[in-house]
C-alpha cells in the first residue's frame, strides 16, 4: 500500500526545507523564514521534526511484515543498518563541502553531527525498537525518553553552571556532547562557538520519539478506514499534542535546537494536524490535483534535499570577481537579481521561491524519467 497523501505530505516539507534554506543565507528575511533564536517555534522550525514525523508514517508501511506476524530475520536489520549508513555518509559528505565548492575533507575539524545524521540515528533507533517491542512497550519507551530527556535536562547540574540551565553552553546536552565529540568536530555557528551542537548526539534522544510519534499516526491509518473520521482522529490527536507541547513549555521551553520534549510533542502536533489535511484531502475527498508537484517531489525528497544543499553551499562559497570585497555568488544573485527592485525581504523570498521551482522541474524531469533515488 502507498499512501500518495503522505508522499504530498513530503514533498511539502521538502520544499519548505528548500525554501528555509535558501532564505536563511540571507541576512534580511522575514521572520517567519526563520528559526527562533532560542526558545519558541517558529513555522520554520516545524520543517525538521516533520521529515522525522514522516520517516515514522513511512516505517508503519514498510516494516508492517514484520511487525504483524512475521519475525525479522537479519536481512532486515542489515537493511536498516545500510540505510543509516548511507544518511549518515551522506551528512558527513555535506559537511565535508565547504570551501569554494571543492570537497575538503578535513578530518581534524570536520562537524560529525548535522541534519542527515540525526535522522540516520532516530531512524535507525526507532526502527529497531519497533521490530523489537509490543506496541504499549513503544508507548512506554516514548514517555521514559521524553521524561527522562526533560529531568535529565532540567536536574542533573553541569559543572561550572549548576542545574537547569539551557543556554548554548551551560545545558546539560552540550555537556555530554563536549565529552563524546573532540571540540573540533561540534558546531561553531549559530553562537553555539564549538561549546554544543544543534544535532548533538544527546538531543538526539527525544528526536527518536518524533519518529515514533509518525509511526503511531501510521499505525491509526492503517487500522482505519479511508474516511473523514480517521482524518478527524489525526486531527484531535493533533491539537491534543499542541496543548500538552504548549502546556509542558512553561516548565520546559519549547526549543528547537535542544529539541525539547515540549518541542517534540508541539511539533508532532502540527505534524498530525497537516497530515490530517493532506489525508482528507487526498485520500478521503480525491481532491489531488493541487497535490502532484509536491507528491513529484516528495518522491524524490533525499536526492532534492542533498543537491539544494550542495547548491547552497556553492553559491554562499564561491565569489563574484577577486579580491577581499568580492561578494559570494548567493549574495550577488540576491542584490543584483531580487533585492534590487523587491526589497530585501521580498527579495530573499523570491530568491527562495525560485530556487524551490528550480528543484520542482528538477524533480519533474526525474519523475518523467522514472528515476527515484532511494535510500
Amino acid at each position: 500500500m502507498r499512501l500518495t497523501s503522505l508522499d504530498v505530505f513530503r514533498g511539502i516539507t521538502i520544499a519548505a526545507m528548500i525554501l528555509v534554506n535558501m532564505v536563511g543565507v540571507a541576512d534580511d528575511k522575514y521572520p517567519l523564514l526563520d528559526h527562533a533564536e532560542w526558545n519558541g517555534c517558529t513555522p520554520t522550525d516545524l520543517v525538521f521534526p516533520f521529515f522525522l514525523f514522516i520517516v515514522g508514517v513511512a516505517m508503519t508501511f514498510s516494516l508492517s511484515k514484520y511487525t504483524e506476524g512475521n519475525k525479522p530475520n537479519s536481512s532486515v536489520y542489515w537493511r536498516i543498518l545500510r540505510r543509516a549508513a548511507i544518511l549518515l555518509a551522506l551528512g558527513l559528505l555535506l559537511n565535508g563541502f565547504w570551501n569554494k565548492g571543492v570537497w575538503t575533507f578535513d578530518l581534524s575539524s570536520i562537524r560529525l553531527m548535522g541534519v542527515l545524521q540525526r535522522i540516520s540515528l532516530s531512524y535507525l533507533v526507532a526502527s529497531v525498537t519497533v521490530l523489537n517491542l509490543p506496541r504499549k512497550g513503544q508507548w512506554i519507551l516514548a514517555a521514559v525518553l521524553l521524561i527522562g530527556y526533560w529531568l535529565t535536562m532540567m536536574y542533573l547540574p553541569v559543572p561550572g553552571h549548576g542545574a537547569g540551565v539551557l543556554t548554548r553552553e551551560g545545558n546539560l546536552g552540550a555537556y555530554i556532547d563536549r565529552l563524546i565529540i573532540p571540540k573540533a568536530h561540534l558546531y561553531k555557528g549559530d553562537k553555539f562557538n564549538f561549546m554544543g551542537d544543534p544535532e548533538g548526539l544527546f538531543s538526539t534522544i527525544p528526536a527518536i520519539v518524533s519518529v515514533l510519534a509518525g509511526y503511531f499516526a501510521g499505525l491509526w491509518i492503517r487500522s482505519q478506514p479511508v474516511r473523514s473520521r480517521t482524518s478527524i482522529g489525526l486531527a484531535l490527536f493533533g491539537i491534543g499534542c499542541l496543548i500538552i507541547g504548549w502546556a509542558w513549555g512553561w516548565t520546559f521551553p519549547i526549543n528547537k535546537k535542544l529539541w525539547t520534549s515540549s518541542y517534540v510533542v508541539f511539533s508532532s502536533g502540527w505534524a498530525l494536524l497537516l497530515l490530517a489535511a493532506c489525508y482528507e484531502l487526498i485520500e478521503v475527498r480525491l481532491i489531488r490535483r493541487w497535490s502532484k508537484p509536491f507528491e513529484i517531489m516528495g518522491l524524490n525528497a533525499i536526492a532534492l534535499f542533498v543537491a539544494s544543499v550542495l547548491l547552497i553551499k556553492v553559491l554562499a562559497k564561491t565569489n563574484i570577481g577577486t579580491g577581499e570585497t568580492a561578494p559570494s555568488t548567493y549574495n550577488w544573485i540576491y542584490q543584483n537579481v531580487f533585492a534590487s527592485w523587491a526589497g530585501t525581504f521580498n527579495g530573499s523570498l523570491l530568491f527562495g521561491i525560485v530556487t524551490v521551482l528550480f528543484w520542482l522541474l528538477v524533480g519533474v524531469f526525474m519523475y518523467r524519467q522514472r528515476w527515484f533515488i532511494k535510500v
